[in-house]
Parts: C-alpha cells; sequence; structure tokens
C-alpha cells in the first residue's frame, strides 16, 4: 500500500508540474505591444516618422477618412491615394496620414468644376506641400443658401458647426456654390445622407440629413443645382444641416450667405 502511494504521489507531482507549464503559457496576458511573440517589442505604425508635421495627422479613436478628409478640407480619396491605402476602412489610432498634397499635386491642381478626371501616375513628392494659404480669388467666393425654409438652429463651434433649415421631405437642397463632389453616402455618423463638395483649396460645403441624394462622387457641380432632397436621416426632424468649412475649420454660413 505504501509502495503503490509513493508512484501514486510522484504521478501526481509531475501531472501537477505538466499542468502548471501548459496553464502559465495559456493563461499570460496578451501585450498588444510585442511582436512575433517577443515582450517589448513595439510595432511602428506607418508613418510615425511624421507625427507633428505641417500636412500630416495622426489617427485618432473613432476616426474616419470621410470625417479626417472633411476637417482638413480634403477628399478622402485623395487621401487614400496619397498614403497609397488599399481598404479605406483600415486605418488604425496612432497611424499618421498624409492629408496635404504632394508637390506635384498642388501644381497641376484642377480647377473643382473640370471634368472628372483622376491625374495620371503623378510622383509622389518626399515630404508633404504644406496648405496653400487662401488667395484672394479663393476667399472671395459667393455662396447662395442651400435651402428655403425656417432657421432651426444658428452656429456655435462647440454644439453646431453649422445651421440647421427646416422644410418639408422631398424639398430641394441646392449646391451653394460651384464645386466638385467628394463624398456622396451615409458613411459618417451624426450626418445621415451626406453631400461634400470642394470649392477650391480653401472651401468645402456639407449638405447633411437628405432623404435623397442626385448627385455622385466627382461630379462637377454649378451653383444653385439641386443635389438632394431634404429630409431626416440620422436626424430628429426633417431638416437640412449646412456646414462650410475654410482649410477643414467649420466657419459661420451665415456670415458667408448674407445678401445672397
Amino acid at each position: 500500500m505504501f509502495r503503490v502511494g509513493m508512484w501514486g504521489l510522484a504521478a501526481l507531482v509531475a501531472a501537477l508540474a505538466l499542468s502548471g507549464c501548459s496553464n502559465k503559457g495559456r493563461l499570460a496576458p496578451v501585450d498588444d505591444h510585442s511582436i512575433g511573440g517577443v515582450r517589448g517589442a513595439t510595432r511602428v505604425l506607418p508613418g510615425a516618422e511624421n507625427a507633428g508635421k505641417p500636412g500630416y495627422y495622426t489617427v485618432k479613436p473613432g476616426d474616419t477618412l470621410i470625417r479626417i478628409g472633411m476637417d482638413n478640407g480634403q477628399s478622402w480619396r485623395d487621401i487614400l491615394r496619397w498614403n497609397k491605402l488599399d481598404n479605406p476602412n483600415l486605418i488604425e489610432t496612432g497611424q499618421v496620414l498624409r492629408v496635404a498634397p504632394p508637390a506635384p499635386d498642388v501644381a497641376v491642381a484642377r480647377p473643382a468644376t473640370s471634368p472628372a478626371a483622376a491625374p495620371a501616375s503623378a510622383p509622389v513628392a518626399s515630404a508633404p506641400a504644406p496648405l496653400p494659404a487662401p488667395s484672394a480669388a479663393e476667399d472671395a467666393i459667393s455662396f447662395q443658401w442651400p435651402a428655403r425654409g425656417n432657421l432651426i438652429s444658428g452656429f456655435d463651434e462647440s454644439k453646431n458647426k453649422g445651421l440647421d433649415i427646416g422644410g418639408k421631405v422631398g424639398d430641394p437642397v441646392l449646391a451653394a456654390a460651384d464645386g466638385r463632389v467628394v463624398y456622396a453616402g451615409a458613411g459618417l455618423r451624426g450626418y445621415g445622407n451626406l453631400i461634400i463638395l470642394k470649392h477650391n483649396n480653401t472651401y468645402l460645403t456639407a449638405y447633411a440629413h437628405n432623404q435623397t441624394l442626385l448627385v455622385k462622387e466627382d461630379q462637377a457641380i454649378k451653383r444653385g443645382q439641386k443635389i438632394a432632397e431634404m429630409g431626416n436621416s440620422d436626424a430628429d426632424q426633417v431638416k437640412l444641416h449646412f456646414e462650410i468649412r475654410r482649410q477643414g475649420k467649420p466657419v459661420d454660413p451665415a456670415k458667408y450667405l448674407q445678401g445672397n
């Protein structure tokens, strides 16, 4: 009995030792900053060497290319191309993106109203050009009211980045100035069915909560052209939310629309 008990005890000790080794490997916490199983090896995110430089943007949680483009006065498709991204949905927090055009793009920048045609494989500069200072001609752009209706709420830089204009479902939404469609869709949370027009290197306009979109991306648009029908997509009532962005920064549309 005693001999059998000793063998049993030895087997139990061996089993516990093996179990301990196995559990130690299986239950170890995952280190997000390890590469290839080597702890402490930090993965360098794309573009990290450009963090903090003019013309670059560091991705934050919740960002999308559409929002990054809107906040930097650019088309999301241009940002996709400048950064040689294959999938617009695969960007990472901490990744650094080029958000200003490389020098060749500045030199051959086409007017907003030119036919939709992508430039032919332009070489990529080693560093982006800084955002150009607005010219007098660009700042003198004339905007018209994008819809007829009562003003529901005005501009507030922290709470409301544009104007909310009331109306009925199906009321026409008009382009505030000549431009080119850089986004048409429902991919930006809080804006519903959205259209973004780029007018020049300085100004974008945004038209949100539409019921129906009547234009496509890269389409040239004329001032006063019907581009959508008013609705309440991603909103608590029928309205048009309208923004003017100057080099990506929201400005009070009322200051640009008065008298037009």
